[in-house]
């Protein structure tokens, strides 16, 4: 039986792990598309996996740990295309939310870029409701962010058809080198 290995990559993790998940977020969010420099940046202040299976790159986690009054995290699950519909984006989804509950989360969001249709499908049928849409100040193709309903998010749900409501508006644009930390 085939198993799916799942390694960390933090500020420490070998050339190839890093590239390893940033090829996955790249190919996933091509406008996002980060140099190396940004993703070991991002591998110190985040909690980064990478998944294989045997030996074949697969996909990639992103968890950021929970902050904020709300204590909200941030849990995005990557697969690559020829390997989605196998179980994998569901095994690497539940991890994260383990993670991010396991450093003190009660509230989960995520965030998909608008144009990524599995993606947006995928957060839906797990339980996540539309809390914001937003292009940055760059342009290009709208995000969503979305916020994990009921028990499972441990937040409340927006109304129902609210949108921007789940949160409070941000205090200045957003920049984050004008693009989100997807």
């Amino acid at each position: 039986m085939t198993e799916l290995r799942i390694e960390r990559v933090d500020a420490a993790a070998s050339e190839a792990s890093l590239e390893d998940w940033r090829h996955v977020h790249n190919v996933i969010v091509p406008p996002a598309a980060l140099s190396p420099a940004e993703v070991r940046d991002r591998a110190g202040r985040y909690h980064l996996e990478v998944a294989y299976l045997d030996g074949v790159l697969v996909g990639c986690t992103t968890v950021r740990p929970p902050e904020g009054e709300e204590a909200t995290a941030t849990v995005i699950a990557r697969v690559l295309p020829g390997h989605r519909r196998r179980g994998f984006g569901e095994r690497l989804h539940e991890r994260g939310l383990a993670l991010a509950r396991a450093l003190g989360a009660t509230t989960i969001e995520t965030v998909v870029l608008a144009a990524n249709a599995e993606g947006l499908r995928f957060a839906l049928a797990h339980g996540y409701v539309e809390s914001d849409r937003y292009t940055l100040p760059s342009g290009g193709d709208p995000w969503i962010d979305l916020r994990l309903r009921g028990a499972e998010g441990r937040g409340a749900a927006p109304p129902s058809g609210a949108r921007g409501t789940a949160r409070p508006a941000p205090t200045g644009p957003r920049t984050n080198g004008d693009r989100p930390e997807e």
